[in-house]
């Protein structure tokens, strides 16, 4: 399971060193990762392992029309990329495009669950204020996992 959040230094390249915490997880499932296009100018990341549960739900659940408009604009956009031997993963380049990098040149990596996200540091700091109302809407809810 991903959890935390973390501020990482994009290179040149774009390539970015994945936390060890991360990076432990992702060793064990494999060494690549797929990447997604995912809400508000983020990007999706799954282990290969987790990539390949994704698929089998897919092709369980959907019917025929809804399992090619999955292939047609879901699967056809994602990107792989391996984790190099010092623990860099490449974004590939026309999904990097959709987080925008400031000229910092950082990303904030978010575990969730199964899946990690990857953000611009400002347009994370505007999520999570737009989503602080809803936050504390079911904040006792929330609260009560704990």
């Amino acid at each position: 399971m991903f959890a935390g959040e973390y501020l990482c230094k994009v290179d040149e390249k774009g390539r970015f060193i994945v936390p060890s915490p991360i990076r432990e997880q992702l060793e064990a499932d494999g060494q690549a990762v797929v990447f997604l296009k995912g809400p508000e100018q983020s990007l999706l990341i799954y282990s290969t392992k987790e990539w390949e549960k994704v698929l089998d739900r897919a092709r369980t659940s959907l019917d025929e029309d809804q399992s090619r408009l999955f292939m047609h604009h879901i699967v056809s956009e994602a990107g792989t990329s391996d984790i190099d031997k010092t623990g860099r993963i490449l974004i590939p380049g026309r999904l990097r495009k959709l987080v925008p990098v400031d000229e910092d040149q950082e990303i904030i990596l978010v575990g969730l669950y199964h899946r990690m996200e990857i953000w611009n540091p400002s347009e994370w700091r505007r999520y999570l204020a737009r989503a602080e109302d809803r936050y504390e809407q079911n904040m006792a809810k929330i609260l009560n996992l704990l």
